[in-house]
């Protein structure tokens, strides 16, 4: 798989996450990975280990978002959105392998597929001002 189709099912996932509870979602990854049954077990492995990574910074991206997105809070936010914006600030944050700029730019292209309306836009200012903001913390 490319990544932008591993992206995806990170995404995908990450959704899951707004639906069920913790702990039901080791169940909901074993079915999920039985309806990729042609995906290698490499590609596996990476969404996984990705999902993981991000539902494991939840608390840091939320707060981030909440601190970014103006008259928004991550409580309040159309669920698509969510997991799209956890998931790309998870990669601009802490994943070295992705670059600020494809993050976003992978971010603003899976709100066009799976959002609709404002949402590409909105998704683009929260992440240009997170990337702004960070020009000069420690983000990569």
């Amino acid at each position: 798989m490319i990544r932008t189709e591993l992206r995806e099912h990170i995404f995908k996932l990450l959704f899951q996450e707004e639906f069920n509870r913790e702990e039901d979602m080791q169940e909901h990854l074993k079915y999920y990975f039985m309806t990729l049954e042609n995906a290698a077990d490499k590609d596996k492995d990476y969404i996984q280990e990705k999902y993981e990574a991000v539902a494991g910074h939840i608390a840091e991206i939320d707060e981030l978002i909440n601190q970014y997105a103006k008259g928004w809070k991550t409580t309040r936010m159309n669920k698509v959105d969510l997991a799209i914006l956890r998931l790309a600030v998870y990669e601009m944050k802490w994943d070295e392998e992705v670059p600020v700029g494809v993050a976003i730019n992978e971010a603003v292209e899976l709100a066009k597929r799976f959002s609709g309306g404002d949402s590409p836009s909105f998704i683009n200012g929260v992440l240009g001002k997170i990337a702004r903001s960070a020009d000069g913390d420690e983000t990569k």
